[in-house]
């Protein structure tokens, strides 16, 4: 049987992520990107479907570094709204221990459902709960993403430093070491894919220094080069966590992930915003990643992350919508804009384009995420397509397709491709009943506050 080949017709505009030019737009077949073409250019031989993009903005699926799929059930909760990270998170352990694996599956596919429709094909998670009842979190979200089509780094959290040994988590919430290693190497042999095209794969990510223990990093980090997977964890995100460090450390938060052999091209960093020049410097000559989090940054009052400086010294830069209780939404292309305008205060209107924003939410990200198949359109590349639409009332008068995505702020993605599959199309979720989902996600996030 003959391989499908499906032409992306002359599209309104493209972003390749890499200088190409697809102004005649790109052929997929066997799920990768087969040709790139220019205006005016012809496929090399037939292909069997057509689609025709004049319509639309193209991009390489959008990648998602850092969430927290579960918080989807404590978006805007009123006793927090008002709260910066530290008492924001007091508030919100004891609601979160009560989590349970059908709310955590509902939540994951809230999270996942709306990253997609947002342009987003690749999503990392960055999940640290298990309470009794919730051993098994990580294999409960393996299931959501196979069933949406989509691709995803499932990171496995871990607390174990509570409150009784002087950290911020409920007893209720930690692990001990050994089950978390023993769960983190049963996940990776059972789950973890290699190779293009990897749909489901694994890191670790002992959550924060003031929820775990050095021991944790130190043999997270041992496991992780055993295996050769990739690292994970916030950093750096305030200047409370700061101050921890240097009260129970007796250092600044680099010297501490360098003391726990994290310091390294493995290991990418939520956040990153407190960092002196000499620590932008050191974690640039690493290759160590940071995923920017803008909407939570702002939501939280917590910084403004140098990315120019870490990018300018060596450190990939990638974006993260971070968990969706202080996002509060789930949404990449808006993250994406928001990254835009964050970043502009700080390095001005010129230095700060459209081109790479969209550049740290498609390529940046996935090199973060330790890949080179996916976030950007060239030959051989996996084919993960965001198709936008300008049709709407706040595009009218635009111009420039590609900068009328951001700025005029695009928030929906008219169609998703991942591996050469529709997965959206004219704006909707293939094969997902999202009113269902919405009904029982709601349901779920009253009983969640309710206890």
């Amino acid at each position: 049987m003959a391989a499908t080949r499906i032409w992306i017709k002359t599209p309104l505009a493209v972003f390749t992520a890499n200088d190409q030019s697809a102004a005649g737009g790109l052929v997929v077949e066997n799920g990768r990107i087969a040709e790139l073409l220019g205006a005016g250019q012809q496929p090399a031989a037939p292909c069997s479907q057509v689609f025709d993009a004049r319509e639309h903005v193209v991009l390489p699926g959008l990648i998602n570094t850092h969430h927290h799929f579960y918080q989807t059930l404590t978006r805007a909760w009123a006793p927090v709204v008002n709260q910066p990270l530290f008492p924001w998170l007091k508030t919100l352990y004891p609601v979160w221990a009560r989590l349970t694996p059908e709310q955590l599956a509902l939540a994951t596919q809230v999270a996942l459902a709306e990253l997609l429709l947002s342009g987003c094909s690749t999503a990392a998670d960055h999940h640290y709960l298990f309470p009794g009842g919730l051993e098994n979190a990580i294999d409960v979200q393996v299931g959501v993403v196979r069933e949406l089509g989509m691709r995803a780094m499932l990171t496995r959290g871990s607390m174990s430093l509570g409150e009784a040994d002087g950290g911020l988590p409920p007893q209720q919430t930690v692990q001990q070491g050994e089950v978390i290693l023993a769960d983190s190497q049963r996940l990776i042999g059972q789950y973890h894919e290699r190779g293009a095209g990897a749909r489901v794969q694994i890191a670790l990510a002992p959550c924060s220094p003031f929820s775990v223990t050095p021991d944790i990093m130190r043999a997270s980090a041992e496991l992780a080069d055993k295996l050769d997977v990739r690292l994970h964890t916030h950093l750096a995100e305030t200047l409370d966590e700061e101050d921890f460090c240097l009260q129970r450390f007796g250092q600044r938060t680099v010297d501490y992930l360098d003391s726990v052999g994290w310091l390294g091209p493995r290991t990418w960093l939520a956040h990153g915003i407190h960092f002196n020049p000499e620590e932008i410097a050191r974690l640039g000559a690493a290759g160590t990643g940071i995923s920017h989090c803008p909407s939570s940054n702002m939501r939280l009052a917590s910084g403004i992350c140098p990315t120019l400086d870490l990018q300018a010294a060596g450190a990939p830069i990638g974006l993260g919508v971070d968990g969706s209780a202080s996002n509060d939404a789930s949404n990449l292309i808006l993250e994406a804009r928001q990254a835009l305008y964050l970043q502009r205060l700080r390095y001005g209107a010129e230095r700060v384009t459209p081109e790479l924003a969209l550049g740290w939410a498609s390529k940046g990200s996935a090199r973060l995420l330790g890949r080179d198949d996916i976030g950007e359109l060239a030959v051989g590349k996996q084919a993960d397509l965001a198709l936008f639409k300008l049709d709407e009332l706040r595009f009218s008068g635009s111009h420039d397709p590609l900068a009328a995505v951001l700025l005029c702020g695009a928030d929906r993605a008219d169609r998703m491709m991942i591996g050469g599959t529709w997965r959206v199309i004219d704006g909707q979720v293939e094969g997902l009943d999202l009113a269902k989902l919405i009904a029982d996600h709601r349901q779920a996030a009253r009983a969640l506050i309710a206890g």
